[in-house]
């Protein structure tokens, strides 16, 4: 797939992300090469039609697709150049939100699931396609305000026919999305600009710009069901910025903050840019603040003794403090 979206970018004189969206677009259409005024050029169609071709025969699954589409992504972001916010989620945080939602929601052979900052998809459907192999039936809702993140999102999950449904628009603005049972994110960092339209937020500053990070965390727990959960990707010194004081009220006022987990340092190529995994309920009939907030710096996501520990401990404390 690499090969064919690099010729398509150099045929079409396009940036590598517009290729790939061409080259998705392609490929669903029937493996159809889409020629307007003779470009791209007869022995170019010819050439990534071969391609389209080998692909076509192989058996694959849904994971298959999201881990193939990742690579080609990843290749392509590091060619690219882009900025943070924008960089693909690693599988290993990745899986380790799957390992964390098999958990929390155990008891459910159905889950609907929000991104309320979706990107190009892959953390959703990294946790989607896993679940569905774990036979759980998963759902998911991505919002975006980058239409060219969200397109390839789009056809991505159009190739891997995975039950989601997308939506440009900023996140902040009303959604018309049903409550779900979980939501996730990895979270945009920054400050948000548009003061008056988050004025209402009770994370939200009156000295400064608010950092997106926190309004995107209180309107993502607003659209989680009663008793469900957020999991959110957040920088590690999440409480010690001059904001803090406003997320830690609403922290107390409007959900139990559960768990804070340290990513390993090794994740990260510099010390202050580390991060940390926090894990939120939403108040309701069955939820309660754990007797003991879960704080745990994670091993290696690469070594796999160390990692099975700390999801048999974080089973015993969810059962223990949780869903006892």
């Amino acid at each position: 797939m690499f090969e064919a979206v690099t010729i398509l970018q150099e045929a079409l004189d396009t940036s590598f992300f517009d290729a790939y969206i061409e080259n998705s677009e392609n490929f669903i259409d029937s493996q159809t090469v889409r020629v307007i005024d003779g470009v791209p050029k007869k022995e170019v169609v010819e050439k990534v039609t071969s391609l389209y071709q080998q692909l076509e025969v192989l058996s694959l699954t849904e994971e298959d697709k999201r881990k193939i589409s990742q690579l080609v992504l990843l290749k392509g972001s590091m060619e690219e150049g882009i900025q943070a916010n924008h960089q693909l989620t690693p599988d290993g945080i990745g899986f380790l939100f799957v390992y964390l939602l098999e958990q929390l929601t155990k008891d459910s052979k159905e889950v609907s699931i929000l991104d309320v900052a979706v990107g190009t998809g892959n953390l959703l459907y990294t946790v989607m396609t896993n679940l569905n192999l774990a036979k759980k039936s998963a759902t998911g809702f991505g919002v975006d305000v980058d239409d060219t993140l969200l397109n390839i999102a789009a056809v991505n999950q159009e190739w891997m026919k995975l039950d989601a449904h997308l939506f440009h628009q900023d996140s902040i603005d009303p959604l018309l999305i049903d409550p779900v049972d979980v939501a996730l994110s990895d979270l945009p960092i920054g400050y948000y600009p548009l003061d008056e339209k988050v004025a209402d937020f009770k994370v939200a500053s009156s000295d400064e710009h608010s950092f997106a990070h926190h309004l995107l965390m209180e309107k993502a727990m607003k659209h989680v069901k009663k008793d469900g959960f957020g999991l959110f990707l957040v920088p590690s010194n999440l409480l010690e910025t001059n904001q803090a004081p406003l997320l830690t009220n609403w922290l107390k006022e409007d959900v139990y903050l559960q768990a804070v987990l340290q990513l390993p340092s090794s994740l990260f190529s510099q010390k202050g840019l580390g991060k940390s995994i926090l894990i939120l309920q939403n108040k309701g009939d069955h939820a309660k603040q754990a007797a003991e907030v879960l704080l745990a710096e994670l091993p290696s996501l690469k070594d796999e003794q160390p990692l099975l520990k700390f999801i048999s401990e974080f089973r015993t404390w969810y059962q223990s403090n949780i869903n006892e």
